[in-house]
């Protein structure tokens, strides 16, 4: 157009097409005069438009003034908001001229553009790994800076994908929208439900190609890897035991923190694994699943049959790093050992006296309570625990199963001829604490702190 102007300076073209070109640039200048772009004081990008800028400002201080009358999500755009109308009527207008697969969005449909293109034009500078989509690259930047932006409201829990933290709310809503057609078993995420289908079909697609074994989803598949690997993964911050699964630390954290969210709903004991309190039930049930193959003993818990037949095998596989002895089970010897450390980690908490063992903090209880839920069957004497009525049967079977490797004589209690056998070993373990004179028996020892002034045990009564 320029030129044109140009080569008609001399102002003797009169012919029409001159005039129109000459009168089209005159209107731009007068545009270009009036038109006044418009800037952003925060990040200083410009707008032809006031109204552009005022939309732009909306980014800046978070103002959402346009929201979906449906689910009450608010927007910054009348734009967004139509667009996300979408979602609740369904209508996908972006249609792929390949594959006919059909899109809400345009962005959408480019990105989709991307499968069949192969196009991957994203690439991580931490590591090299490419993606088809900004919004997957930022999110796989996370992985590496360990960012965790969204996070839960109500417990405080943190999740690099926002996806994920939609995923998390349905542990406290207790949503679940998706249910199994062939069982009725309902689901929070829609993948589950997928999951889940191939318990009925049978069907496994991922297998592991070191040994074959197949499985119905890729994290179990990822899991079972690790056996091979030797991997371990997930690592406790406070003690550094290593775990190959996340929920397996997951158990472990209720061991430093204490927490157990399993409650049993009959008698409220709890627990800090799930398979602790469907063993637990067992107890009310009186169900015993677990069968000796030797003695047809039957147990509550696959522990005690595995505990049980080292009686028959005779191992004793756990050795007190004291005194030698052995035992079969580990729990055994952690009660053994307190014998030689002297600790009593149960404490009643009505009289403040401490056991070595729980049990015989339940058995002391009954010095409080009054309870004898026990009695003997001859002649009717009742006792606060059933060992005591073991015991107490031998005086009327005469049974004394209980010998002195010394003297050969016997006793109808362990604890009688622990007593006895103090008396060819000289052993005084009861210590007078104002005099500091021994004793072999406590009743010897409670009976000499009369001795002492101010010690009179037996009072008048009048």
């Amino acid at each position: 157009m320029t030129s044109h102007l140009a080569t008609r300076s001399s102002g003797c073209c009169v012919s029409k097409e001159c005039v129109i070109v000459k009168q089209h640039a005159d209107s731009c200048r007068e545009v270009q005069k009036k038109t006044k772009t418009f800037s952003c004081d925060h990040c200083g990008k410009e707008f032809m438009g006031e109204s552009s800028l005022n939309s732009h400002m909306r980014i800046h201080t978070g103002q959402k003034s346009f929201a979906c009358e449906l689910c009450g999500k608010r927007f910054t755009r009348k734009t967004t908001l139509n667009s996300h109308m979408r979602i609740h009527t369904g209508q996908k207008p972006f249609a792929c001229e390949l594959c006919g697969k059909s899109f809400c969005h345009k962005t959408s449909l480019n990105s989709h553009m991307t499968v069949h293109t192969g196009q991957k034009p994203f690439a991580c500078e931490l590591c090299g790994q490419r993606f088809n989509l900004r919004t997957t690259l930022n999110r796989h930047i996370r992985i590496h800076t360990g960012q965790t932006p969204f996070a839960c409201e109500l417990c405080g829990k943190r999740f690099r994908h926002e996806t994920s933290l939609n995923y998390h709310m349905s542990v406290h809503t207790g949503h679940k929208p998706f249910a199994c057609g062939l069982c009725g078993q309902k689901f929070s995420h829609k993948t589950h439900i997928k999951d889940h289908m191939r318990i009925h079909t049978g069907q496994k697609p991922f297998a592991c190609e070191l040994c074959g074994q197949r499985f119905n989803r890729q994290t179990t598949l990822n899991s079972h890897m690790r056996i091979h690997s030797g991997q371990k993964p997930f690592a406790c911050e406070l003690c550094g035991q290593r775990f190959k699964r996340k929920t397996n630390l997951n158990c472990h954290m209720r061991i430093h923190t204490g927490q157990k969210p399993f409650a049993c709903e009959l008698c409220g004991k709890r627990f800090s694994h799930m398979t602790n309190l469907k063993g637990h039930m067992r107890v009310h049930t009186g169900q015993k699943p677990f069968a000796c193959g030797l003695c047809g003993q039957k147990f509550s818990y696959k522990t005690h049959i595995k505990d049980h037949m080292r009686i028959h095998t005779g191992q004793k596989p756990f050795s007190c790093e004291l005194c030698g002895q052995r035992f079969t089970r580990r729990s055994t010897l952690n009660r053994h050992i307190r014998i030689h450390t002297g600790q009593m980690p149960f404490a009643c908490e009505l009289c403040g006296q401490r056991f070595r063992y729980e049990t015989s903090l339940k058995g002391h209880m009954s010095v409080h309570t009054g309870h004898k839920p026990f009695a003997c069957g001859l002649c009717g004497q009742k006792f606060s625990q059933n060992t005591h009525i073991k015991d107490h049967m031998r005086i009327h079977t005469e049974e004394k199963p209980f010998a002195c490797e010394l003297c050969g004589k016997g006793f109808n209690r362990k604890t009688d001829l622990n007593r006895h056998t103090r008396v060819h070993t000289g052993q005084k373990p009861f210590i007078c604490e104002l005099c500091g004179q021994g004793f072999s028996q406590k009743k010897s020892l409670n009976n000499h702190t009369s001795v002492h002034p101010g010690q009179k045990p037996f009072g008048c009564v009048t």
